[in-house]
């Protein structure tokens, strides 16, 4: 029997969101935000299996079926993580926990050094902070992304005559996933077009990024972060060929066997993750 999933509509001030709720509703209060060109879909498997928690996966803006942010705007961390506070407000949490994979992980990681009296718990997937390359790139690279803006307008979205060819897409896109993980994003980020399906996301989401961090800078988020943190590092993902940063980290460190979408590729890594998060919020 599937569990019950909540669908919801957020309807901020400044944008509306999309988003899935899970678990009790008494249950300790939980942001689930997802990864790059991602949605909601990315906790089906995991979410359903945290027990005592109260859930809003959302499909971050510009993702899934949430609204893509107005011309002219673009998708920094800060605007993330002022999405995120609005939601809170929306759901009259002052505080709650993060749930963050990826992209969703370095969201987390800013709104709980922003506001660490507001965060209760943090549950990272494989992300941590967005560092920088050589500083003396910093001009070049901004060159390059507001290029990339100004070119974007002449680009046309793929378009994939059948589900399955975009499903495949998807497999096969800069993070690879399992098919039954493609499928489960294809549900929330596909929609049908002339000629077959594109999927939803904005394209600006694929912009280079125009300014990043420093590392001392990000440390900066992590050192301010005041609550119980645990980051499961994914033995074949992202993170665990960078022993310099994980070194860093004050946080409890969990290595677990899976790639960088462990948690969604199937179920035996979704089990793992569950196991772990399970003990880390040890709700009764």
């Amino acid at each position: 029997m599937s569990p019950v999933v909540e669908e919801i509509r957020l309807s901020l001030p400044h944008i509306e969101l999309a988003a899935h709720i899970f678990g009790p509703e008494d249950g300790l209060p939980v942001i689930a935000l997802h990864g790059w060109l991602d949605n909601a879909n990315s906790f089906a498997r995991l979410a359903p299996k945290l027990s005592g928690l109260r859930i809003v996966a959302l499909d971050l803006a510009g993702h899934g079926h949430s609204d893509h942010r107005p011309r002219g705007a673009g998708y920094a961390l800060a605007d993330y993580a002022f999405d995120v506070l609005r939601v809170a407000e929306q759901l009259g949490w002052e505080r709650f926990a993060l749930l963050g994979h990826s992209l969703g992980a370095i969201v987390s990681v800013v709104v709980a050094g922003s506001f660490p009296e507001r965060v209760t718990h943090m549950a990272l997937i494989d992300g941590i902070v967005l560092r920088s390359g050589p500083e003396g790139d910093t001009a070049e690279r901004m060159g390059q992304a507001l290029q990339a803006q100004l070119g974007l307008e002449h680009k046309r979205k793929s378009v994939h005559p059948t589900l399955d060819r975009a499903v495949e897409a998807r497999m096969k896109g800069v993070v690879a996933v399992s098919r039954e993980a493609a499928e489960l994003l294809a549900q929330r980020g596909l929609m049908p077009v002339p000629g077959g399906y594109s999927w939803r996301s904005d394209s600006r989401l694929t912009l280079p990024t125009p300014l990043r961090m420093t590392d001392e800078q990000a440390m900066s988020f992590i050192r301010r972060v005041n609550c119980p943190t645990t980051l499961v590092v994914a033995e074949q993902g992202m993170l665990a060929s960078h022993p310099e940063l994980l070194d860093r980290l004050p946080f409890t460190l969990e290595r677990l066997a899976g790639g960088h979408h462990l948690h969604l590729n199937d179920e035996a890594g979704a089990i793992l993750v569950a196991d772990c998060f399970n003990r880390f919020f040890a709700v009764p």
